[in-house]
């Protein structure tokens, strides 16, 4: 049997570090005031922060090349916006405020239209800093400000309302209500309604006037947002710009999390490096690894905002993991440097610390950024942003741990040599066992069998009782059902996941605009969205019988479904062909139908929705009303609803369509989510499994840190699934965090397991377990405590990155303590074969 061994990088690698920590121990205080001083000068670059921060909802959360943003530009060329303003041609959001008032059990009262009328004055007499008022600056209509439908209806006098018969959703066939009145209970025979719940403004803004409609909206907001609630029910309000409004106080909300996470970390380093030797303690080198963590961030950082990186909100998020991943590869080197004799020289024992901590801390650091910089490839420019400041930060952490940290390292080192105290630095006496000495005034005890440090406490039961408890068959029975029960409910969560972020998740719990979007979801979602229908094709023949047949044939296509309201589809083609039945028009020739065509659609303002250019239809449109959108599953369903038919059209008869709205804009996510996200992972944990096989020195290692990888993924995506959090951008950054604590864990306890000198299987698994044990519950630990102040966030965006980092850490500490290492046993026998 061949011996399999794929040292050959492992090794010049670990010579390398080797040669590296001699040089650090000899001269110390050269890398430990260089980075400092890089430091320094990076972190000027926080100057541009500010220019540097990007708000914009579409830009960070909407895929970057999005089918319905080439769908919006086709839409702008051939069918702008004109000085008729028309909510329903609109191609992009608008500018606009709104309020929804409620009231129960009925507000089509009296009562309550009085206090709606007054509002409504209330909005009309807004005036700016600029003397910019509503009349100013209003979207116009026939030369008017567009008014709302239901005020109209009952011509600004409440009395009115209680005379009235008002049907839904159509008002005498011409006054849409389906947007604007809500909670609605009518008689399905007439149409008539009953009783309603709810009532929504709104108020449109011309889109040229861009810095003066902002102090308008703004004002708006400041109004109307700090009203105390009507004694009839309530109000809640939203203009175009309370989501990036409310995105930027979300991010800015969650800095000052930021102290306690680093009081945390440093305090939970400190703990778990504390000894009660006096000499060993290794209080000082866990603050200044934490120290190490936190200048590259501002090191890292610094740099990007110097290169113009544009700032996501997600990017807040990403200092508190980086005080977890820093502080990892410390406790390593930590746990190295105990296993040096103590009475070696210093830069010796530094030569041999990094020759043991060379290749675990390259692995897991290489991974870790190759896994966020994959995240580039990602359409997303909010993942893309926090990709590359996380991928960057990792890269200098990693840079000022082997530097800075260790120059700290070596200079602790040469207090322990000489036994000098870890806080007076004053010389202590060694202690002896047969007399009695005040712990305080005595240290730099060492095991005299290895010539080391003595063995931690924690690192002792991993060795005398977890290892073998571990390594027990009966144990091990247990923990292959315990993997069992684990895979089946990730598979069972994976099939109950929810794609895509609801807009509403941008903002924080307590924003005014939570309680709008509630109202909205609520009352408002039986009639959806008027989708445009388009006919793209230039050289269609309108005028040809068969032609148009094709064209009806689609058109009910799309009326057939169940996400579409029956018999309220705006069409230019019906109202014409009715139009020359009625006038007994030829329009079965091109010359006959284009002569009569625009004096026809200006009769009924169909005039903007037909693109006539040089005698020729360039394109034409038509409105799909839609009904019962209400999840985000109904969302992805009638995109794609939408999309297919329109392809199928094409495909059967020949008619070539596009179809669009605004808010496809935001729902091409659930387009793309799923499959980017099976890239980025399938491509990380490629490049993880190439390094791996290139730095450990034994390929079925790699091989067990790749399943490790997969099992985690599995798991986390499944638990999330369970713990309310959707995939969409935000946990999409997180999957692909998984690959690298995944590999983080697993690589760790792996490669101790085939660098063991033990024989037997199973005392390979406890040496490893002895090794590393404590520094991978050092890891998850720290980590965990750097992102769990986001548990208390008011966001869900932060929420979800704690709760997706806390299942990331849980599951792959316990893959690397409890199940790789049984795994690993059972397969005793081949790691026996393929031995170096």
């Amino acid at each position: 049997m061949p011996n399999y061994n794929t040292n050959c990088i492992e090794k010049p690698v670990a010579t390398a570090f080797q040669n590296l920590g001699r040089c650090i121990g000899k001269y110390p205080w050269l890398f430990l005031i260089v980075p400092l001083l890089i430091s320094g000068i990076l972190g000027g670059g926080f100057y541009f922060l500010h220019q540097g921060e990007v708000h914009d909802i579409e830009n960070q959360f909407t895929p970057r090349n999005g089918l319905a943003k080439e769908e919006r530009a086709f839409v702008k060329q051939h069918f702008p916006h004109r000085e008729e303003f028309s909510r329903m041609r609109l191609y992009t959001e608008g500018v606009y405020a709104s309020l929804i008032i409620v009231v129960k059990p009925n507000i089509l009262t009296v009562k309550a239209f009085q206090e709606i009328i007054k509002l409504d004055l209330r909005v009309q007499s807004l005036k700016t800093s600029t003397n910019y008022t509503y009349a100013t600056l209003c979207a116009k209509e026939k030369s008017k400000c567009v008014s709302s439908e239901v005020l109209d209806i009952v011509n600004y006098d409440s009395s009115n309302i209680e005379n009235l018969t008002l049907n839904y959703p159509y008002h005498e066939t011409r006054t849409y209500l389906g947007a604007v009145v809500g909670g609605v209970k009518y008689r399905q025979e007439t149409k008539r309604i009953e009783t309603a719940n709810a009532i929504r403004l709104f108020y449109f803004l011309k889109d040229d006037i861009e810095n003066v409609t902002d102090a308008w909206l703004s004002l708006f907001v400041d109004t109307f947002s700090s009203d105390k609630e009507p004694e009839l029910g309530s109000i809640s309000v939203f203009t175009t710009l309370s989501r990036e409004q409310e995105l930027k106080k979300n991010a800015k909300s969650v800095t000052k999390l930021f102290s306690v996470t680093y009081i945390l970390t440093i305090t939970i380093s400190i703990l778990s490096c504390l000894r009660l030797d006096c000499v060993r303690n290794k209080v000082t080198v866990a603050t200044f690894g934490v120290i190490s963590a936190g200048l590259s961030v501002l090191s890292s950082f610094g740099l990007l905002l110097y290169c113009g990186m544009p700032f996501a909100m997600a990017v807040a998020t990403s200092p508190f993991l980086i005080l977890g991943i820093g502080v990892d590869n410390m406790f390593i080197m930590i746990k190295c440097w105990q296993r040096t004799k103590v009475h070696d020289k210093v830069e010796d024992r530094m030569a041999e610390t990094y020759k043991e901590a060379a290749v675990s801390i390259t692995i897991t650091t290489l991974t870790d950024a190759l896994a966020f910089y994959i995240g580039l490839l990602t359409p997303f420019r909010s993942v893309q942003s926090f990709c590359m400041y996380t991928g960057t930060a990792i890269l200098f952490c990693y840079i000022y741990n082997i530097t800075f940290f260790g120059a700290f390292l070596a200079l602790n080192g040469q207090r322990e040599r000489s036994n000098r105290h870890w806080l007076t630095f004053r010389k202590v006496e060694i202690p002896d066992k047969d007399k009695k000495s005040n712990a305080c005034s005595v240290g730099g005890a060492y095991d005299p069998d290895t010539g080391a440090e003595e063995d931690t406490p924690i690192s002792v039961f991993f060795k005398k009782h977890y290892g073998p408890f571990l390594t027990k068959r009966w144990t091990k029975v247990f923990v292959i059902l315990l993997y069992f029960v684990y895979v089946c409910v990730s598979i069972y969560g994976c099939s109950q996941m929810k794609v895509g972020i609801d807009l509403e998740n941008v903002a924080a719990d307590d924003s005014y605009i939570v309680n709008y979007y509630d109202n909205e979801d609520h009352y408002f979602r039986e009639y959806g969205p008027f989708v445009m229908v388009i006919v793209k094709d230039a050289t269609f023949q309108y005028w040809n019988k068969a032609a148009r047949d094709d064209l009806l044939a689609c058109v009910r296509e799309f009326e057939n479904s169940d996400m579409v309201a029956k018999n309220m589809t705006i069409s230019w083609l019906d109202y014409f062909m009715t139009y020359a039945h009625d006038v007994k028009l030829n329009i079965s020739q091109k010359e006959h139908f284009m002569k009569f065509l625009p004096s026809a659609l200006k009769l009924k303002g169909f005039s903007e929705d037909v693109h006539i250019q040089n005698d020729m239809i360039e394109a034409s449109r038509m409105f799909v009303p839609t009904v019962n959108i209400k999840t985000s599953v109904d969302e992805k369903n009638i995109l794609s609803f939408f999309r297919e038919t329109a392809s199928n059209c094409k495909s059967k008869n020949g008619v070539d369509l596009m179809v669009y709205h605004p808010a496809f804009i935001y729902f091409d996510q659930y387009a793309v989510i799923v499959s980017n996200t099976i890239q980025n992972i399938g491509v990380a944990t490629v490049v993880m499994l190439v390094i791996s096989l290139l730095l450990m020195p034994n390929p079925l290692c790699s091989l067990w840190v790749a399943f490790a990888v997969a099992s985690v993924i599995v798991g986390v995506a499944g638990f999330m699934a369970l713990w309310d959090v959707n995939l969409d951008p935000i946990s999409m950054i997180n999957l692909v965090i998984c690959i690298g604590f995944a590999v983080d864990f697993s690589a760790h306890i792996s490669y101790a397991f085939v660098s063991s000198k033990q024989k037997n299987a199973n005392d390979k698994a406890v040496d490893a377990l002895y090794n590393l044990g404590y520094p991978i519950i050092q890891g998850a630990l720290s980590t965990i405590a750097g992102v769990i102040v986001l548990s208390a966030a008011k966001s869900y965006i932060f929420r979800t990155f704690f709760k997706i980092m806390f299942l990331v850490l849980s599951f792959g500490a316990l893959h690397g303590i409890v199940f790789i290492p049984v795994f690993l046993t059972l397969f005793g026998v081949l790691w026996g074969k393929c031995k170096n």
